[in-house]
This record gives structure tokens, sequence and C-alpha cells, in this order.
């Protein structure tokens, strides 16, 4: 029952009536027709799917089985959007996700901030990890040796954003990566390795909102020290890079 109710949770967040409008308006400035998105972390798909309205071709990356079955429902029969029932990380192989059943959009890769994140964060002191699944793992690389290099990259899977950028060795043009207040250090990790492939500019979308809090695109440590001040009181949102120039370009 957890799980189903987990599930129509997300379905009432992620798919409210006015939200894929907002997506679209959030989105327009990196995703034009034609373009690769890669979107990982998909969950119910409703990024996906705005990123394939504004003409894109989409390659989501869910790896929770009975996730990956909605998300099928949801946005597999767009003809833009390519699902692969995988999670992304810094090197290929397997791991083991841990799986909240009652709160599905939290299943991670990581122990570490499994243990860290409900300690830290009074929104998941009473969430739980029932299950656990052995999952095929790809990297950034890898899917673009397939694919091609993407327009856009949004990566939210649960503290694992730094293990899946060690997965890439190109800077991509733009990404977005989650966030969670009181977790400094994983966005530390996430910027860090951003700035060893290049200049990079940021700025922040709070929650489930659909536009930017910053009015100037900033460098990575006011944006750091910016989450160490509180995040706005926001819990959570999303980082978004914009790439300036790659390491070694004039």
């Amino acid at each position: 029952m957890g799980e189903w109710l987990g599930l129509a949770r997300s379905l009432v967040v992620y798919w409210r009536p006015g939200r894929q409008r907002g997506l679209r308006r959030l989105y327009e400035p990196f995703v034009s027709a034609g373009d690769l998105v890669f979107d990982v972390g998909a969950h119910l798909g409703d990024r996906s799917a705005a990123f394939a309205a504004l003409g894109a071709r989409v390659v989501a990356l869910e790896p929770q089985p009975r996730v990956a079955r909605w998300l099928r429902r949801m946005v597999g029969g767009s003809g833009r959007v390519e699902i692969r029932e995988e999670a992304v990380g810094a090197r290929a192989g397997t791991g083991r996700l841990a799986v909240s059943r009652a709160n599905p959009t939290v299943s991670t890769l990581s122990d570490e901030w499994r243990e860290d994140v409900t300690e830290a964060h009074p929104g998941f002191r009473d969430v739980r990890w029932e299950d656990a699944v052995e999952v095929t793992v790809v990297t950034l690389d890898a899917l673009i040796e397939r694919y091609g290099e993407p327009a856009f990259c949004k990566i939210d899977v649960e503290g694992y954003e730094a293990e899946v950028l060690h997965g890439l060795s190109r800077p991509l043009r733009a990404l977005s990566f989650e966030f969670v207040s009181g977790q400094v250090d994983a966005a530390k990790a996430c910027i860090d390795r951003l700035a060893e492939l290049g200049a990079y500019r940021y700025n922040v979308v709070l929650g489930e909102k659909r536009r930017f809090r910053l009015a100037d695109w900033t460098d990575g440590d006011a944006v750091l020290r910016w989450l160490a001040a509180g995040a706005g009181g926001a819990s959570s949102g999303d980082v978004y890079a914009r790439l300036e120039r790659g390491v070694g370009d004039s």
C-alpha cells in the first residue's frame, strides 16, 4: 500500500495541471527543437515530457523497475523519449539501489548520503529504505558515445550526483543537479567536478518551482555560500550550470 501511495503522491506533485507549461518556460533557454537531452533520474517523466514538448530527443534513465513501468505509461509513447531502466554513475557495472516504498523519489545508490540526510534534514527523519534492488549502472561518457552530446542534462539522483559527474570527461553546455538543504558538501563535490571540466556560471531553482531564484548567474563559490546560509529556506531544489568555456579553451 505504501508503494502505491508514494507513486500516487508523485503523480499529484509532478503532473498537476499547469506544471508542464512552467517547465517548458524554464527549459526554453537551454533546449531547442532537434536537441538531445539526458534525463538522469527521470522518475515519472514530467521533465522528459517538457523536453519532448520543446522538440528535443530525450534519453530518460530510471533504474527503479516499478517506477520505470509508470514512466513508460506517462511518456513512453511520445516517440521522442527513449527509456532506459538504468542508473548512471562514475563507472559502468552494477549497483545496489536502496528503495523507499512510501517515498520512491528518494531511492538512492549512495549509502553515505542516506545516512547523512536522515541525521541532518528534518524532512528525512521518518523516511525508510525498506528494499534494495541491483541495477545496471552506465556512465555519461558511454551515453554520449551512444547518442551524442546533449544540449542539456538533468541529474536528480538523491546524493549520487557527483558520482554521475565523475563519469563525464568533457564539459556539457548546460545541466542541472539536485541539492538538499544541509548537504552543502554534496553540492560542493558537484561544483568542484564541474570546475575540472570547464568554467561554469550557476543559478538555482527552489523546490518544484519553475523560475530562477538568483537575479544573475554567478560563480560556484557564491552558490555554495547561499546554500550554507540556508538555501533561501528551501528544503531542496536544483542548481543549474551554464558553460562559459571548457578547460583549455581560449
